[in-house]
């Protein structure tokens, strides 16, 4: 009986620990699937291969995991984790990759931040917001890093209005 009662109280949101009870709060967050970041990798990759790069892109979530990754037939692996690194950095900095790159330049406070497992301070990466809210980021390789950051914001264009 008290394994039920537990359970039901679980259910409710609610933890039972010894006599007291504490009401948990409820935590919602965006996420996004992966019919959208597959949407966005694929808008990212075509308008760089409409101006004659070939390329790799990554989407991450909101945790930074890959959900996506796609790779032009004749770009290469190293793109592909560039790409990854890119998107990577985006997210958890919350700013593009070219933004980051400046702010983490020269003699910097923050210049240590470029040390950080899986960071890469290359242009690129774009973070996915809806609001305020980071959702994940895209990162492109494979052209120039102006370039890839422009295919990575047409990536995002692409599905602005889901983003809302």
């Amino acid at each position: 009986m008290h394994i039920l009662k537990a359970v039901l109280a679980l259910s409710a949101g609610i933890l039972i620990y010894g006599q007291a009870v504490r009401a948990q709060g409820l935590v919602t967050q965006r996420n996004m699937s992966l019919a959208l970041a597959k949407n966005i990798a694929e808008g990212a990759l075509a308008e760089c291969r409409a101006k004659g790069f070939h390329t790799a892109v990554a989407v991450v979530d909101r945790a930074g995991q890959v959900m996506v990754i796609l790779r032009d037939e004749q770009a290469t692996a190293q793109q592909a984790e560039m790409a990854r690194r890119k998107a990577y950095t985006a997210r958890m900095f919350r700013a593009t990759t070219l933004e980051f790159q400046k702010r983490t330049s020269g003699d910097s406070t923050y210049a240590a931040q470029r040390d950080v497992a899986d960071i890469l301070a290359l242009g690129g990466g774009v973070p996915i917001r809806v609001g305020d809210d980071i959702i994940g980021g895209v990162g492109s390789s494979g052209s120039s890093q102006e370039q890839d950051d422009l295919c990575a914001k047409a990536g995002i264009a692409k599905v602005a209005d889901l983003l809302k």
